[in-house]
């Protein structure tokens, strides 16, 4: 029997630059390989259509979201009416295959009683409501705080709405745990992320030359991240520091380069970001937002050596034993003293390959999937 399965995707998930994207294209290639047909559908808002999905695909479609006051509903959260698309539904309900949603974002059809007799599977990328309130929290202007704060309440209510409506996969226990007892979902399991399959850990020669925070920071959260670095913890550490990712402010960027041992390297390509990760010392990676899994930090954990976060970052993710932690700046200036002239250690590396394996599967995680959508 041929497993013909609909994704419908928040973005084009290609080139693959920003996390949320890592898990989408990279899943595309598993489950291909397990001989699962794909008809990819995106939401286009900028990138573009790209060749490189064909590849994996039946079929590949592009929808324009509606962003601005077009995507406004009284009903929906922004990020879910603005994806609100009739030739999308049209498409969808030209056969009876599976439909397997990236994100809340793209969960229109649960609502819609012509999906009701179909197999609905869900992505969560994050518990949205709780990521919503964490950007409200760290938003830089009073219209920002009053799209998130907005967008958070109405994402509670929706997320409730639907989670006993379709089968769910998160990326972490903690955000399962949530969808379980706050809004009483039973049919949902946790999924791990899915990772290039080229990133494998291993063994760092040598001591790494300077710190590094990468992003992107163009989001609120992450910029207030990498200014509390360098106002807070490296105006007390002469210890090199480099910041890197999209669409820095030039506030930021003055910042940066305002102190002869800090700098920003702005819009970096996917090679360079990977360069300045594998010859750091340190990956230092705070955060302000508490739900789903860092892409940032499962890479420097494969790729970089020591790993510098707070327990935002970790989060129930399964990799804490891969990091060192700190939450004041007075504890991440001391961290970083003694990190930076410490030798990254073959034991750590070990370590590292073992926890890795073992959860970032992408062969096994595609077969789990496959089991969970046609009971095989």
């Amino acid at each position: 029997m041929d497993k013909h399965l609909h994704i419908i995707s928040f973005t084009v998930p290609y080139p693959v630059n920003q996390g949320g994207v890592y898990d989408v294209f990279y899943k595309l290639q598993a489950l291909q390989e397990q001989g699962v047909r794909i008809h990819l559908h995106c939401f286009d808002y900028g990138r573009g259509e790209q060749p490189e999905l064909n590849q994996f695909c039946e079929s590949v479609h592009y929808y324009q979201r509606h962003t601005g006051h077009k995507g406004i509903s009284t009903a929906l959260p922004y990020i879910v009416a603005s994806r609100k698309n009739e030739d999308l539904n049209e498409h969808l309900l030209q056969d009876n295959h599976p439909i397997f949603m990236e994100g809340v974002h793209c969960t229109y059809p649960i609502v819609d009683e012509r999906f009701h007799q179909r197999k609905l599977f869900v992505r969560l990328h994050n518990v949205e409501y709780r990521y919503y309130n964490d950007l409200y929290k760290n938003a830089s202007t009073a219209f920002r705080k009053l799209y998130f704060k907005r967008e958070s309440i109405m994402l509670k209510s929706y997320e409730r709405k639907i989670a006993q409506r379709a089968t769910f996969w998160g990326m972490t226990e903690a955000d399962d745990d949530v969808y379980r007892k706050e809004f009483g979902c039973n049919n949902i399991e946790q999924l791990p992320l899915y990772v290039p399959p080229h990133w494998q850990v291993t063994e760092k020669n040598g001591n790494g030359s300077f710190c590094l925070y990468h992003g992107d920071l163009s989001i609120d959260a992450n910029e207030k991240a990498a200014t509390w670095l360098l106002e807070k913890v490296f105006d007390k550490v002469e210890i090199p520091f480099v910041i890197a990712g999209q669409n820095p402010s030039k506030k930021l960027e003055e910042l940066a380069h305002s102190k002869g041992h800090t700098c920003l390297v702005a819009n970096p390509s996917e090679r360079e970001m990977q360069d300045m990760i594998a010859k750091a010392q340190i990956n230092i990676l705070p955060s302000y937002t508490h739900t789903g899994i860092k892409i940032k930090l499962v890479n420097a954990i494969f790729n970089g050596r020591h790993c510098l976060v707070n327990h935002a970052t970790a989060n129930n993710s399964g990799l804490e034993s891969t990091c060192h932690v700190a939450e004041t700046a007075e504890a991440f200036a001391n961290k970083i003293e003694d990190l930076f002239f410490t030798p990254f250690t073959p034991a750590e590396t070990t370590h590292r390959r073992s926890l890795t394996d073992t959860l970032f599967n992408n062969q096994r995680n595609a077969k789990k999937q496959v089991g969970w959508i046609w009971g095989e």
